[in-house]
């Protein structure tokens, strides 16, 4: 098991632009080649974005894209037609397939967080598409299967334990609050990579959000 600090994470964004971004992943200036995916992941990026703040207009290709809103309401707009209100608790995910363009803002009156993760697709090409399951339920997996992956999210209370799946390749990142994680402590904005996962668990050492995913070999 490979743990990694919120410490340890790229900075990005644009202050002056009231943009924010913090990169799991070797991504665009921040270039690290030992750091460039695990197992499908490609990117695990934490975004904050002020009032009236947003990513205009840009293209993305050969990539799953799924966004979760930790708080605030996120405005996705795509060329495919789509233009949809993201809240907390909700699961957007865009196949970007071979080519798509989406415009990402915050027009809502209070600050938006949100943590966005780009899959690498089993085929690339194809045809990009869009959905979005709203307030998807404490252990409802969400299944990627163009990326080989299945998220799962977990609400942890305190004391409560859940197991974490059982698999190749496992990435755990922590939405909110602290958990111990097989033996470890990890809070909020740190991750587990954890390679041949077999009889893991998490503990809510608080009450805790997670994400989980759940990927066969790249």
């Amino acid at each position: 098991m490979d743990v990694r600090r919120a410490t340890e994470r790229y900075r990005g964004g644009d202050l002056e632009a009231g943009i924010l971004s913090w990169h799991a992943f070797s991504f665009g200036p921040h270039y690290d080649p030992g750091n460039l995916r695990f197992g499908a992941v490609l990117a695990c990026n934490e975004e904050r974005l002020e009032p009236g703040a947003g990513f205009d207009e840009h293209p993305h290709s050969h990539t799953e894209i799924v966004t979760w809103v930790v708080e605030g309401e996120l405005t996705h707009q795509d060329s495919t037609g789509h233009k949809t209100l993201v809240r907390p608790g909700d699961v957007q995910r865009l196949s970007s397939a071979a080519g798509v363009r989406h415009v990402e803002r915050n027009d809502g009156t209070a600050p938006l967080t949100f943590v966005q993760m780009w899959l690498a697709p089993v085929t690339p090409g194809g045809e990009p598409s869009y959905e979005i399951v709203r307030g998807i339920a404490d252990q409802t997996p969400y299944a990627v299967p163009e990326a080989g992956a299945m998220l799962h999210v977990r609400r942890l209370a305190v004391g409560e334990r859940t197991a974490v799946p059982d698999g190749p390749y496992v990435y755990v990142h922590v939405v909110r609050g602290e958990v111990r994680l097989d033996g470890e402590q990890l809070g909020a904005g740190d991750s587990a990579r954890i390679t041949d996962a077999k009889d893991v668990d998490a503990v809510g050492v608080s009450g805790a959000e997670l994400l989980m995913w759940e990927m066969t070999p790249p």
